[in-house]
């Protein structure tokens, strides 16, 4: 399998965190997308492997190719079972669904809008339009969405439930976006701080943590 991947990003972190999680990163060639320079909205990159100019995309070896975090991370989980990160049960598959749904809209999603209209971004050469008032809007919906997940945090030792899952992953994918554009979680937000915490003591966390690049001045 080959992954379209900047190693560095925080959507692309997800899915090395998953390969972690189920030790299979061996069986991946990544093939090196610089997000920096624009080359995931080239239009031969568009044209050939995703669409939507995002990373990571995982191409199988018959050329079957599939973009979205949480659909490679299914993926991986059809193709080894242990350990699951999508939930084994109804119950579990839904509730995993829904809660990295969550973090997707009101944490990753809303920071990654704050860092490409409100912040220079990727810089003027990927950063074609911007609108610094709705970036600004959605980096407070961000800091809500802190809140929301340290309430959830308080209640239970993992975002969905019991296990380390998916959701967990997205949630740490969009604490990796919030540091490098100096977006603190508030203070106030104790449970979510010590659960990072707890989740940087992972393997596949931390691993991928040191890769991760001095945080950028966020100031427009």
């Amino acid at each position: 399998m080959k992954i379209y991947d900047f190693p560095t990003g925080p959507y692309p972190a997800r899915v090395r965190i998953a390969l972690a999680e189920k030790k299979l990163q061996s069986r991946v060639e990544f093939v090196l997308v610089n997000l920096r320079k624009g080359e995931h909205k080239r239009p031969d990159f568009i044209a050939s492997k995703n669409y939507s100019g995002t990373l990571p995309v995982l191409e199988l070896d018959d050329g079957t190719l599939i973009a979205e975090c949480t659909a490679i991370t299914e993926y991986l989980d059809a193709l080894d079972g242990a350990p699951t990160l999508t939930g084994t049960t109804p119950r579990e598959k839904g509730v995993i669904h829904m809660m990295s749904k969550r973090a997707e809209l009101e944490l990753l999603d809303a920071i990654s809008v704050y860092f490409h209209h409100a912040t220079p971004g990727l810089g003027p050469q990927v950063e074609i339009y911007q609108n610094r008032e709705w970036g600004l809007r959605q980096r407070d919906r961000a800091i809500k969405g802190m809140h929301y997940f340290d309430s959830v945090l308080r209640q239970q030792p993992f975002v969905a439930g019991e296990a380390f899952s998916m959701a967990d992953i997205t949630v740490i994918g969009g604490l990796i976006f919030a540091k490098l554009v100096q977006l603190p979680v508030p203070g106030e937000c104790e449970a979510l701080s010590a659960w990072y915490s707890r989740m940087q003591a992972r393997p596949s966390v931390r691993d991928q943590l040191a890769l991760a690049p001095p945080p950028r001045d966020a100031a427009a």
